[in-house]
């Protein structure tokens, strides 16, 4: 049976992986048991996928980066280069925490972008279409539709669903809508969320 998805020579795919139609799996990379990847995503060079990780559709994941187990990732989630995600709050090589019970979940919802060089501590949420600056460090849950950047990471707007910056404050009592000046998408600000209309 012909696969349908691309894997590099150079790249390991462990038994029991799923690898979804039209996704390529690049130089020197690593996908682990137990990892479940939709189609039409792209892993880079160097990339390191640990065990039982899920990735949705169209993700993108830029060279040198690991998504270690406990870490989930909706569809068409971009993933800077050399961005980093951690899976336990209190690592020690001593005294080794290893297992489910240990790693803390960080879910990025679909279609959030994280910068080159950004990281995401982990048992945190990103909301979907958020976007995390490069080199920001995220300790908190982001919401929905957010910018954010420094380090640690605030919140310094709010962002389209194709990325462009919009005209709304980070005033949390504002209610407002804006429109996208790119693609015209509309939205509205209300209780200090941000949803399309």
């Amino acid at each position: 049976m012909e696969k349908k998805y691309f894997v590099h020579e150079s790249s390991y795919v462990d038994d029991n992986v799923e690898l979804g139609d039209g996704t390529k799996v690049w130089h020197f990379s690593h996908v682990q048991s137990g990892t479940k990847i939709g189609k039409n995503c792209s892993l880079g060079q160097s990339v390191n996928i640990g065990n039982n990780v899920t990735i949705g559709n169209g993700v993108k994941i830029q060279n040198n980066v690991a998504v270690y187990e406990g870490v989930e990732l909706e569809d068409y989630v971009f993933c800077g280069p050399s961005m980093v995600f951690t899976n336990v709050m209190n690592p020690r090589s001593e005294f080794p925490q290893r297992g489910s019970e240990f790693y803390l979940k960080t879910l990025i919802k679909k279609s959030a972008s994280l910068g080159a060089n950004s990281t995401i501590v982990c048992g945190n949420t990103v909301g979907k279409y958020a976007f995390v600056g490069a080199g920001t460090v995220v300790i908190r849950d982001v919401p929905d539709y957010a910018l954010v950047v420094g380090n640690p990471a605030r919140q310094v707007g709010w962002v389209c669903a194709c990325g462009t910056k919009l005209s709304l404050s980070n005033d949390p009592d504002s209610e407002e809508t804006a429109k996208c000046s790119k693609c015209d998408r509309e939205y509205k600000k209300h209780n200090n969320k941000v949803e399309q209309i």
